[in-house]
């Protein structure tokens, strides 16, 4: 992928946690590589078909100004959010060095790089506690209200039946498919408060409650930590899970199985259409 650089970019602000840097304003020198395929500028000539960098830079200046922060990994995300707000960017790696940062020592600068990267996710969603569409619909809602995140496909809603035995009523499942740059660990931080917000308790597993989010797929990532694991390493059971995929992703490519979706067959639970 081709990237547009910005080096040596200096922000003059009031960031750090002494109390005289949130008043005195101290420089912060900015380096971002911002990764975008301007092939077609290269053929046409033309600023339209690229990334202008001026406005990148109007972007990191405004965002570094409008506010102060105790650190500069903050600044550094802030930074990096706005320009991909705002740009057609697939990533971004941004570099702050704060060289005035008051400390003991000898020393030409310190900083912190962050990198934000466009990712491609699938959802799936599930209901089976009272009124089941709304919980849905208030999800799909909190998801496309969400400032960095983009929902870009949503299916049919499905009516399924209760999978592993401890739920008993029927399920009303969906998939969505979005655009974020959150990491994998914050896309379910935000998934979590939604649920919250849909009152999910999480009593009994694979009990009965008002709002179930999964992430099946994060781009081609595979992730394995104590909190999450993508691709969801049951999905591929569960008909519940494909058959709304399948409408929203046919042509994705499991990381794991390494294969499109829509030939994925699953034994799982009886699906109402």
């Amino acid at each position: 992928m081709n990237k547009i650089l910005i080096r040596g970019l200096e922000v003059s602000a009031c960031h750090g946690v002494k109390d005289f840097e949130k008043v005195h304003p101290q420089p912060f020198i900015f380096d971002a590589d911002l990764y975008f395929d301007f092939s077609a500028a290269a053929e046409s000539d033309n600023l339209n078909d690229t990334v202008n960098y001026s406005a990148a830079c109007k972007k990191i200046v405004a965002a570094a100004t409008s506010q102060s922060f105790n650190l500069i990994e903050k600044l550094a995300y802030v930074c990096a959010y706005s320009v991909m707000e705002s740009l057609p960017v697939s990533k971004i790696s941004l570099t702050v060095y704060k060289p005035q940062a008051p400390m003991k020592v000898n020393f030409k600068t310190v900083g912190v790089s962050v990198e934000v990267e466009r990712t491609e996710a699938y959802l799936s969603l599930g209901s089976s506690i009272g009124d089941r569409k709304d919980y849905l619909d208030r999800a799909v809602k909190a998801l496309v209200s969400h400032q960095h995140i983009s929902v870009k496909k949503v299916s049919d809603y499905i009516e399924t039946e209760p999978y592993g035995g401890a739920a008993k009523n029927k399920f009303l499942n969906c998939a969505v498919g979005i655009e974020t740059y959150l990491t994998a660990e914050e896309l379910l931080c935000e998934i979590h408060k939604i649920e919250d917000a849909c009152g999910r308790t999480r009593e009994k597993r694979w009990g009965d409650r008002t709002l179930d989010i999964d992430i099946i797929f994060f781009g081609k990532k595979v992730i394995c930590t104590d909190r999450l694991i993508v691709p969801h390493p049951e999905y591929h059971k569960r008909d519940f899970v494909l058959v709304p995929l399948k409408q929203i992703a046919p042509d994705f490519v499991c990381p794991v199985l390494k294969k499109a979706v829509k030939y994925i067959q699953s034994s799982g639970s009886d699906v109402k259409i």
